[in-house]
């Protein structure tokens, strides 16, 4: 696959993880302070979305297991999560963390337990398409400067 060939299928991979509303406006300001100095910063700062969030998910976990759980901090991790998930624009699983909070305001385990459920499943999808999305752009090599998503 040619240069230009390869980075058309970025291009058009990047697009869809909008289209499909896996991120949000955010990304593309990561993306904007990305330059020929740090030419992997978004993958970086992705990496350590997924390394702190990794030990969010397992606190919630824990949190999750107690009889009763402790809404109060399960909100106070969501928070946590919500908070980190919008900083790299992940739009879905931000979306799912607001859920969850309602679901720990109102005390209703079970409505958390789903909500979780489907966090987790979001979470895991924008995992391997960016991993994908990544793999793809090293491949290629640098990259001109980033543009808004149609």
């Amino acid at each position: 696959m040619d240069r230009n060939q390869s980075r058309r299928q970025i291009s058009l991979m990047r697009q869809s993880l909008f289209d499909q509303g896996y991120l949000d406006e955010q990304f593309i300001q990561l993306e904007e302070l990305q330059d020929d100095a740090n030419p992997n910063f978004v993958e970086e700062i992705v990496t350590l979305y997924y390394r702190d969030s990794s030990r969010l998910i397992s606190s919630i976990e824990q949190n999750l297991e107690r009889n009763p759980p402790d809404f109060n901090k399960l909100d106070n991790i969501m928070h946590q999560f919500k908070g980190s998930s919008s900083s790299i624009g992940a739009k879905k699983v931000k979306a799912e963390c607001a859920l969850f909070r309602e679901y720990c305001r109102a005390g209703n385990g079970e409505g958390c337990m789903k909500t979780f459920q489907q966090l987790k499943k979001e979470y895991g999808t924008l995992r391997k398409k960016l991993e994908a999305y990544f793999q793809l752009a090293r491949q290629a090599g640098p990259a001109e400067t980033a543009s808004r998503p149609k």
